[in-house]
């Protein structure tokens, strides 16, 4: 699995801003917090980590990573939230002597060091793990004394998911998800369920959902449906494996496909 992008071996040069903007160091469409800074030297971050008792956070990200784009904007709306905890955002092929420090292997990934220790980490993008995560951490340096329960998100926050992954959804009048790809499945009830589209000769689109913790997770929620694969036409949900596989041979399965994606 890996919801998050491989950090590339070679520094790409000149600073591209953070994914999504127009070159500044947060996406335009929202004031940057105060006590969010972007790193210009790792001097500076040594120094802070040096003097400081409290936790700071550091948040690693790439230009070229388009899952770094949902990150900006949640460490954006923890920074005010903990507004007496030091945030930085650390572009990892620029600073490549702080990512190896931290062992920095993909991004995005979040941080919270106090002095020279680790004291929280979040590899990728998984929303409920990190802002727990900060919360568990910043929350007494703060005042905060309500922390919010294991897995809990912000109903802003949430919403923002449902509204993903209904795009997610409907992106092909049949849309597949599983894990891996359907050249490569990576179990064999995805590799079935996509033997049994093809079958069937039915355009669809699919979602690999090993590369995106945050839409594996949600999904099963936002449609009451615990596992995968899941099949999808005309944005609701037809089931998983099991149902499919009662639907192809009676017919019922084509019966709901749209004209349009079936293969002549």
């Amino acid at each position: 699995m890996s919801t998050e992008n491989q950090v590339r071996a070679t520094n790409t040069g000149e600073s591209k801003g953070a994914p999504g903007s127009t070159g500044k160091n947060i996406s335009a469409a929202k004031q940057a917090p105060k006590n969010l800074n972007e790193l210009k030297d790792d001097k500076v971050l040594r120094k802070i980590l040096e003097k400081k008792k409290q936790e700071v956070v550091l948040y690693f990200w790439a230009a070229w990573a388009e899952h770094c784009k949902q990150v900006d904007t949640i460490i954006q709306d923890l920074a005010k939230k903990y507004s007496k905890t030091e945030f930085f955002r650390i572009e990892a092929e620029k600073f490549e002597g702080v990512s190896e420090a931290y062992d920095i292997s993909a991004v995005p990934t979040v941080i919270v060091a106090k002095k020279d220790k680790i004291i929280g980490r979040v590899d990728g993008v998984n929303i409920p793990k990190l802002v727990k995560q900060i919360a568990d951490c910043c929350a007494a340096t703060n005042g905060i004394t309500t922390q919010p329960s294991v897995g809990a998100v912000p109903a802003d926050l949430k919403q923002d998911l449902n509204t993903r992954l209904k795009e997610c959804i409907n992106r092909a009048k049949v849309m597949v998800f599983i894990k891996g790809t359907p050249a490569q499945p990576r179990c064999g009830f995805s590799r079935k369920i996509i033997g049994l589209l093809n079958e069937n000769k039915i355009k669809y689109g699919y979602f690999d959902i090993l590369t995106d913790e945050e839409v594996r997770q949600g999904l099963k929620e936002y449609s009451d449906w615990p596992t995968f694969p899941q099949l999808y036409i005309n944005g609701e949900l037809v089931g998983g494996l099991d149902i499919v596989t009662e639907m192809a041979p009676t017919g019922e399965l084509i019966e709901m496909v749209p004209k349009e994606s079936i293969l002549s």
